[in-house]
């Protein structure tokens, strides 16, 4: 018999159906009249009759035809959303779509597998496990590491040793003894009290990434999780179940406590959980319609779910891939500014200035390499550092199954990835930092010899002159985002844990800086592009005029004033998809291995710089910019 779930006013009721030929209406009115009778008040309504709604699916939010058949408009067991006619959405109503999840109305399940073995996951893994292009599956080494483990944990169980986590409290209570008959239920009691996050959940790539993590984690073979306990999460995992993780409540140590609770506490059945075919719906409903059963917890096991750092590095691993990606393209957008300023490539050769008439350009022309590169040195050695991170035990107490012993140690401590985070926001601020002062180079027109702003009619016309000030303010924000959060620390637990990371605002400070920076070279690419247009019928180089029709194929010239935001979010998506860099790595990978000698010392952007602005051999000197 076929079965829907469906959410009314914030309550999601299991509505099955015996007759294939009943219609969407009939799905509604069934569900609410479920919701009347459960309520003591009706929940306000005199009789069905009464109530007019609006019925849609939890996928893609495609309102439903009332006349439409259930066995044409649906498929069994899917999610949908009664909306009643006049109800106003209140403050802790849970949508059923999280931010941004149009793209997943078009969701499908991967196909190809990533195996983990908890040594060799890479960033780029992670982040691609993010976005659900794999499956996970364990390596056959890791699964006898993790049966190893687990029999260390069952046998402390069967002998009644006391051990911090598996048969003690907590923290301050780990010097209390707990009974073998309550050991699974101490497990399920840390889950439910240290879920005590606030804010916003995870988008799914971040909870899908947190989830992925810490599976690599488990399989390392010093968790003592169960074998089948691991494997119940990876199918979670794989069937894209994400559970509802709020942003905020760790202090780095021990470990993510606050947000991979609530990760655990989705795993056991309970709060809520998003995939692609529900939306947010109970925990308990979204496993069910994928075929899936709560984890039931055994000793240890709870503790295995929650400690470590993996909500800092996932989103750490996130922040360094990003600011990779930005990086490079910086190199190009900076490339087009200074042709477009005429600026002199000199300064990017070891021979400065042979040949020149300009003998140099303002520094943010003129020590693009030095800025860009340290930014880039920075961005290498954060990546080292969370790599080490990712493949790294960070339980307490680590299971030794070669040794049959149990150590308590300080693995959860978020410190490394911390400082490492708060390094990261300084060192990519600065991609944003000059790019704002080139943008003010291209708007004013006692530097770019163009016109004001960058528009005709000026005047009539305002131009780039507000865009520019929004660069202004994303990089201020930035200057105070960049204030390390790793110098703070408040002794919690009883003064147990009386030294903590701030790890959690470290990665979240850092994802927020390097959107910063990816928005201010969006809006400096526009800007760049539309110079551009005042000095045709002069051609850039072919790489430069290659990114140039990139960004008129989503952004048309800047005539006369328009709606300017979505433009700068066409150009902010073109830098995330990586676009700008495609079209122009070709360029310089061919250049690079036909010119630059391997002995010559040349620094990243001082290259690309200076081979970006080569004039092709297929365009007349003359007619160069």
């Amino acid at each position: 018999m076929p079965r829907y779930t469906v959410h009314v006013r914030g309550e999601w009721l299991a509505v099955p159906c015996g007759d294939a030929q009943l219609t969407v209406g009939w799905l509604g009115r069934e569900a609410v009249r479920r919701y009347i009778r459960n309520k003591p008040d009706n929940g306000g309504f005199a009789s069905v009759d009464d109530v007019r709604f609006l019925v849609r699916r939890c996928k893609g939010l495609g309102l439903l035809d009332h006349e439409d058949l259930l066995e044409v408009a649906l498929e069994d067991n899917e999610f949908v959303e009664v909306v009643i006619e006049g109800d106003a959405m209140s403050p802790d109503f849970i949508p059923s779509q999280p931010e941004g999840v149009y793209l997943y109305s078009k969701y499908r399940e991967p196909e190809k597998y990533i195996a983990l073995d908890g040594d060799s996951l890479t960033t780029e893994d992670l982040v691609s496990l993010g976005k659900g292009h794999y499956k996970i599956k364990l390596t056959p080494t890791a699964e006898k590491k993790v049966q190893k483990s687990r029999e260390v944990i069952d046998s402390i169980v069967k002998e009644k040793t006391v051990v911090y986590g598996i048969t003690t409290g907590f923290g301050k209570f780990a010097r209390t003894v707990i009974p073998v008959s309550k050991l699974e239920e101490l497990q399920v009691n840390l889950v439910r009290s240290h879920s005590s996050g606030v804010g916003k959940p995870l988008i799914p790539e971040r909870c899908r990434m947190l989830l992925a993590l810490r599976i690599n984690v488990l399989a390392k073979g010093y968790s003592g999780i169960s074998l089948e306990t691991l494997k119940q999460v990876i199918e979670v995992f794989n069937a894209s179940c994400l559970p509802y993780v709020p942003e905020k409540g760790t202090v780095g140590a021990s470990g993510d406590l606050a947000p991979l609770s609530h990760l655990a506490l989705g795993l056991i059945g309970e709060g809520k959980m998003w995939s692609p075919k529900s939306g947010w719906a109970d925990a308990k409903y979204v496993l069910a319609a994928h075929g899936l059963k709560p984890i039931v917890l055994k000793p240890k096991e709870g503790l295995a779910l929650i400690n470590g750092t993996q909500m800092i590095t996932s989103l750490g691993c996130e922040a360094v891939e990003r600011a990779s990606a930005i990086a490079r393209q910086a190199d190009i957008v900076a490339a087009l500014t200074l042709e477009v300023l005429k600026g002199t490539t000199k300064a990017f050769d070891t021979e400065s200035h042979r040949f020149c008439d300009r003998v140099q350009d303002a520094y943010t022309l003129r020590c693009c390499p030095q800025v860009h590169g340290v930014a880039n040195d920075t961005i290498a050695f954060v990546k080292h550092i969370i790599t080490t991170e990712i493949n790294s035990a960070t339980d307490n107490p680590m299971v030794f199954a070669s040794r049959g012993e149990t150590i308590s140690g300080g693995n959860f401590h978020g410190e490394y990835p911390a400082k490492a985070l708060d390094y990261l926001a300084i060192g990519i601020h600065e991609l944003a930092a000059i790019s704002e002062r080139r943008i003010e180079r291209l708007c004013n027109p006692s530097l770019s010899e163009l016109p004001a702003f960058l528009v005709a009619e000026g005047g009539l016309n305002s131009g780039f002159m507000i865009a520019h000030c929004t660069a202004a303010a994303l990089v201020s924000e930035n200057k105070a985002l960049c204030h390390p959060s790793s110098v703070d620390s408040l002794s919690t637990s009883a003064a147990t844990e009386d030294h903590v990371s701030m790890g959690g605002w470290a990665a979240r400070k850092a994802l927020r800086v390097v959107e910063h920076v990816e928005q201010v070279l969006a809006i400096e690419l526009l800007a760049a592009c539309q110079g551009i247009e005042f000095l045709r019928p002069l051609k850039t180089t072919t790489p430069l005029e290659k990114v140039y029709d990139l960004v008129r194929s989503v952004v048309r010239p800047w005539i006369k004033d328009r709606f300017m935001a979505p433009d700068i979010e066409a150009a902010h998506r073109l830098l995330l998809e990586q676009k700008v860099w495609e079209v122009a790595a070709p360029y310089i990978e061919k250049y690079r291995m036909e010119h630059i000698p391997e002995s010559r010392p040349v620094s990243p952007t001082a290259f690309s710089l200076e081979f970006l602005h080569k004039k092709s051999p297929k365009i007349p000197e003359s007619e160069d910019l």
